[in-house]
């Protein structure tokens, strides 16, 4: 009976898990390119009452095992990276990656991150960078007498200046892919950074090499589906009071048990 109660725990802890994770979705149903997450347990290790094979009366081994599993925890919490809704803002910093890559952006401490949000800004010398001010590699600097921004869906970074006629030609976004984005390590600030599990970097073009297109004046917004997360959480809320009422009916048996007079 003492293994009902860890049982029973295990299987609350996990639903809290489960709850903990749906919060942050929806928490974060706003937020520019963020990517859902979802929770994956495995059943823990079992214990095996009768012996395995056992050979019965009639000479024949059993043809079933005499198993009690002990429980659940979390595997693995793996990020959905579907694509998300896009948004026209009329901001021609914006931009959206309508496909497969990230952003790259260079880090204070020179290391270099990923992201999916498009929300560009420039700094006081032009630079562009990312809303929480982390400069896009490669860099794009706009000259102080940059009248249009322009972006092609290729990545080819063209500017009008004033008293010309004529864009000019001022550089080319590049995009990063990953073998298995599922391995990257979120950090905050709608940023990834690479791991082993991931893989290293692939550099390209967008509309190369399995990376997608640009979309300047869009936004992709986040792939969180409000009314999935909230069946997940009706569902999460239901286990906890099951398992939680096994923890009480376990205790209620042994209470019973010890409480037997001869």
């Amino acid at each position: 009976m003492i293994r009902a109660l860890s049982t029973s725990a295990s299987g609350m802890q996990a639903q809290q898990t489960y709850i903990d994770n749906i919060a942050n979705n929806l928490a974060n149903v706003n937020t520019p390119g963020f990517k859902k997450t979802r929770v994956e347990f495995h059943d823990l290790l079992y214990e095996r009452i009768g012996p395995a094979g056992a050979s019965r009366l009639t000479g024949s081994a059993e043809p079933t095992y005499s198993q009690v599993g002990h429980g659940v925890r979390l595997a693995a919490t793996t990020r959905i990276y579907n694509q998300g809704s896009s948004q026209s803002t009329d901001n021609p910093l914006d931009m959206m990656i309508d496909g497969n890559g990230f952003f790259q952006v260079l880090l204070p401490d020179g290391t270099f991150a990923y992201t999916r949000d498009g929300t560009m800004k420039l700094d006081s010398e032009g630079n562009m960078v990312t809303a929480a001010g982390f400069s896009v590699e490669p860099t794009l600097t706009l000259p102080r007498e940059t009248m249009e921004l322009l972006v092609a869906g290729d990545g080819a970074v063209s500017v009008l200046l004033q008293s010309e006629n004529e864009p000019t030609q001022l550089g080319q976004f590049e995009l990063v892919r990953f073998q298995n984005a599922t391995g990257l390590r979120a950090i905050g600030h709608n940023l990834y950074k690479a791991t082993v599990a991931s893989g290293p970097p692939i550099l390209g073009n967008p509309g190369e090499e399995g990376i997608g297109t640009l979309q300047m004046g869009f936004l992709e917004m986040s792939n969180v589906n409000v009314i999935e997360e909230m069946i997940g959480m009706i569902t999460a809320q239901r286990a906890y009071e099951i398992n939680s009422k096994a923890v009480k009916t376990a205790e209620e048996m042994l209470g019973l048990a010890a409480n037997l007079k001869r």
